[in-house]
This record gives structure tokens, C-alpha cells and sequence, in this order.
């Protein structure tokens, strides 16, 4: 059921049965407890758009739909996450808000994607929160205000974006727990050579890794398995071939497909020979 862009003010009559219902671009201000009883069915849940408040949503309105598999209330004026929220939720998403606090998570057994960008959240509050959460394989954190990567993040993640934050270190072996990690972004952030530990990224599982516009002087180890490393735009001074290989051979070799190294002080003449044996399936290599 489609209510986008109506002036609503509030949360209109549904009849029983819809599953899907879409009230994006209005200027609902408050839920009441009772504003979904009728839709005891209901999937998907999408406020995008809004004028609500955390104080405006009442009681358990969210816990009561039993079925809701999705809710989203991005670009609204929440300062902390919604709860309590359902054991069926799948998929969160609270983008461009306040949201500096998050509640508790907990038995959200079937929550796999969290997207809570462009908040204000700083990793004290995102450490706490997440935890418990079994299931999560996606989580954006981009755009908030964290200086340091939480602690205690799940290790089932397969996503994890923390792009456009003020991080500047990285615990020694803080990436070594999530064995299923494939793409990590970490772009836009005040990291340097001083605060990567060796080994930080040499993860097997590891697909994608973005560390462009930093100010990263060598490139860190990655494990030969990585298909794609953004290091555009940062302070790399030489092309390392021991970064991408250990060592070199018919059947060693790295999987790189696409090497961002432009808006550095690496040339195309700088490059070493060996690089190309070691990059020998790599469709892009794109420098100065």
C-alpha cells in the first residue's frame, strides 16, 4: 500500500492484510501504540522522510507486528535507535539521522542488515549495542563520528563500511576474528602508517578493501586472495610487490583484479618489474 508524499500527519486507517506499506514523504511527526493493529501481517514497514522523534513513538508499536521483516526510518529526527523491535526483523535501516545513542539489540536473532549512516555516533555506543546480534552480515557505520573501531562488532559481518569517520588506529589483529569478512571500507578516515599494525588487513576472506584519502605512506599487506584495494589519494611513497605477494611463483600469485594507487607519489616508470608476475591477473592498475 503506497502513501508516499500525501501531507500526512499521522499514521493513516490500514485495512487488515496489507503486508507492504510505504509512507515516505510526509509530515508524520508520532506513532501511536495502537497505529498498526489492524496489520498484524505486515512486512515492511518504510517512514522514510518524516518528522519523527523518538519521544513521538509509543510503546511496543514495532514489537507487536510479528511478521515485520523491514523498517526503515531514515532522513527523519531520531537521536537513538527505535525499540523494541521484533524477533522477525531482517533489515534496519535509520540513515540521516541524530542518532548519537543506540538501545539494546538484543534477541534480534534474525537482523542481518543495519544501515546507520550519517548519524553522530561515537564507537562507545556502537560497541555496546551490537554484540549479541548472531545473524548480522551488513553493517554501515559511515559518516558518524567514531575515532576508533568499536569493539565487539559480530563476527558473522560479510560488509562492513566505516567510511567517512576520524579513525586513526587499528588494534594489532582487530580484523583476525571476522573469518567471513569480504568487504571492508575504511575511505575518508586519518589513518597513517603509525596506526596499521603489519598484518591489519592480511584477512583470507577478504574481497574488497577501500583505504583511499588517507594519509598512508606504504601499502599495508593484503592477503593474495583480494580482488579489488582502493589507495587512491593518500601519501605512498613506493610500490611494495612483498605487500601483495610473499613470494613469488607459477602458483603464487595475487588475485588482484583492480589496484587503485592514483593521487599518490607512485609513478607508472616506479613501478617494479617483478609487480607485474606478482599482479598477473589484475585487468586495471591505474597510477599518475
Amino acid at each position: 500500500m503506497y502513501c508516499d508524499e500525501l501531507k500526512l500527519k499521522s499514521v493513516p486507517m490500514v485495512p487488515p492484510g496489507i503486508k507492504y506499506l510505504y509512507l515516505r514523504n510526509n509530515q508524520i511527526d508520532h506513532i501511536d501504540d495502537k497505529a498498526f493493529e489492524n496489520v498484524t501481517d505486515l512486512q515492511w514497514l518504510i517512514l522514510d522522510h518524516n518528522l519523527l522523534e523518538n519521544s513521538k513513538i509509543k510503546g511496543k508499536v514495532f514489537s507487536k507486528l510479528k511478521q515485520l521483516k523491514k523498517l526503515h526510518i531514515n532522513y527523519n529526527n531520531l537521536t537513538e535507535s527505535v525499540g523494541p523491535l521484533p524477533k522477525s526483523l531482517v533489515d534496519l535501516q535509520l540513515t540521516n539521522n541524530k542518532i548519537s545513542k543506540l538501545g539494546s539489540f538484543d534477541g534480534l536473532v534474525n537482523l542481518t542488515f543495519i544501515h546507520l549512516q550519517h548519524n553522530q555516533l561515537k564507537e562507545d555506543a556502537v560497541s555496546a549495542a551490537l554484540k549479541g546480534l548472531k545473524s548480522l552480515e551488513y553493517l554501515d557505520l559511515s559518516f558518524n563520528q567514531m575515532t576508533k573501531l568499536p569493539s565487539g562488532l559480530p563476527v558473522s559481518l560479510l560488509t562492513l563500511y566505516l567510511d567517512n569517520n576520524k579513525i586513526s588506529n587499528i588494534p594489532d589483529e582487530y580484523f583476525k576474528r571476522f573469518s567471513a569478512l569480504q568487504y571492508l571500507r575504511l575511505s575518508h578516515n586519518e589513518l597513517a602508517d603509525s596506526g596499521v599494525p603489519g598484518n591489519s588487513f592480511n584477512v583470507s576472506s577478504l574481497l574488497e578493501l577501500d583505504l583511499s584519502y588517507n594519509k598512508l605512506k606504504s601499502i599495508p599487506t593484503v592477503n593474495e586472495n583480494l580482488e579489488n584495494y582502493y589507495l587512491e589519494v593518500n601519501e605512498l611513497e613506493k610500490f611494495d610487490v612483498k605487500s601483495f605477494c610473499k613470494i613469488l611463483g607459477p602458483l603464487s600469485y595475487s588475485k588482484i583484479k583492480h589496484l587503485r594507487l592514483d593521487g599518490n607519489h607512485i609513478t607508472q616508470t616506479s613501478l617494479p618489474p617483478d609487480m607485474y608476475e606478482c599482479l598477473r591477473v589484475a585487468n586495471e592498475i591505474t597510477v599518475n
